[in-house]
């Protein structure tokens, strides 16, 4: 490979320069001579942690505002123990995101898990006390799973080509469509299996943790290089944050997960608040997870054909329809339409964001990057679940006036996010022009 400098440039800022080029090099190229099964395989382990560890955020997410409910003093905090999952996501993203960068992925995704098992017995605790902290504890550590779960779609982008990773990152988010028929049924088996609501469930929780935790032995993705100590270390956090392509996924991301949770979060509540049991609540959750995760199966091949851009705008228009719907009555099939629509434009909104993401940093400031990516979005998504069960349960006098209140929050944070991607296609035009 040779490599030339304007004359100005220092030799030795050059032998910097071309050490991080090679290092930089060699990791592409042993990303390209993983072979292409190798990257499948990578994915097909993604897929299944997706699938079984998975399960056990829609398990958490149907009860968990329920069971909050029963322990709380006051129902405005109905929904502070999923608050305190995203909490827990937010203030470990970084962490492990930088302990990823250093160890591997492997070594990260076990953490999670453990995270996420110890969670369930801190939680399953708190349930058999009675007691609101305990629980909230417990939901704080069950954070720590989440944000390595976050993580997946990143692995699956490591070792594919170019062309492979939209469909990679896609084919790891399908996953979720056995976690969102598992994580429901299996709350509907386990909720009233012991005297004490849903100490059943977070049983259930420690065990597909466990379980799930082995498939990581499985997982070949090479640690990136570390560079030496006088190598250029990339981009500043604020350097990147000012790229326009990462400010544009950044916020786009954020926006798509958290109005998801904001409504989801809620969702449980609404449906038996509006006369409707929890049996209900659990089916519509899970038509909701799998429209989350269905359309993977073709978001990445959509993303190839038109457009990461285009793909991320559909899911923002996708998402204010589903606020529309909920608007609209709150029947029973208001609720599984609005949820089906808020599930599909996550998917494209969230998945786009993340594809757009990937392609626009080095290797060298992943850890950086997906750390405050990660940090930033469940930052917003812990926001929008500490305001979902205000909204909902204290916003008015009904069940009727807090859905309102939740789905008409959602539309200054789209506003937003669309002018944003707006921008960032002119500004791309502009250039292109120039």
């Amino acid at each position: 490979m040779h490599l030339t400098y304007p004359d100005h440039v220092p030799s030795r800022q050059i032998e910097f320069a071309t050490l991080v080029t090679l290092q930089e090099r060699s990791y592409r190229l042993r990303m390209t001579d993983s072979s292409h099964s190798t990257a499948k395989r990578n994915v097909a382990v993604l897929v299944a942690a997706q699938a079984i560890l998975g399960a056990q955020m829609p398990m958490i997410f149907t009860i968990g505002g329920l069971a909050g409910q029963s322990l709380a003093s006051n129902v405005c905090f109905a929904t502070l123990p999923i608050s305190m999952i995203v909490l827990g996501s937010m203030l470990t993203a970084t962490p492990i995101s930088s302990f990823m960068q250093k160890y591997g992925r492997r070594a990260g995704f076990v953490v999670g898990a453990l995270g996420g098992a110890l969670g369930g017995v801190v939680g399953a605790y708190g349930l058999y006390l009675n007691s609101f902290p305990v629980f909230l504890l417990g939901s704080l550590l069950t954070g720590v799973y989440m944000s390595a779960q976050g993580f997946y779609r990143f692995a699956a982008a490591d070792t594919a080509s170019d062309a492979f990773r939209p469909k990679a990152i896609s084919y790891v988010m399908a996953g979720g469509l056995v976690s969102a028929i598992l994580g429901p049924q299996l709350v509907k088996f386990t909720a009233d299996a012991y005297v004490v609501p849903f100490l059943g469930t977070y049983v259930a929780v420690i065990a597909v943790n466990l379980i799930g935790s082995l498939l990581f032995f499985f997982l070949d993705i090479p640690k990136p290089p570390v560079p030496s100590e006088d190598a250029p270390k990339g981009r500043s956090r604020m350097e990147l944050l000012k790229t326009p392509t990462i400010a544009v996924a950044v916020i786009c991301a954020m926006v798509s997960y958290a109005l998801m949770n904001l409504v989801m979060t809620s969702t449980p509540l609404a449906v038996v608040g509006c006369g409707f049991d929890k049996a209900d609540a659990a089916d519509v959750v899970t038509l909701h997870v799998l429209a989350m995760f269905v359309p993977s199966f073709f978001t990445g091949h959509l993303i190839a054909r038109f457009g990461v851009e285009k793909i991320m705008g559909l899911g923002l228009a996708i998402l204010a329809a589903a606020g529309v719907v909920g608007l609209a009555g709150v029947e029973l099939e208001n609720f599984y339409v609005a949820l089906v629509l808020l599930g599909l434009g996550w998917n494209f909104g969230f998945i786009g964001s993340t594809t757009l993401l990937a392609s626009a940093h080095e290797p060298h400031e992943r850890g950086r990057m997906q750390g405050m990516n990660d940090l930033i979005v469940f930052g917003g998504v812990t926001f929008a679940s500490l305001a979902s069960g205000g909204l909902m349960n204290c916003s008015g006098g009904s069940a009727v006036e807090g859905w309102t209140a939740v789905n008409l929050a959602m539309v200054p944070f789209l506003t937003m996010a669309g002018g944003a991607l707006i921008w960032l296609v002119l500004n791309q035009r502009a250039v292109a022009k120039a």
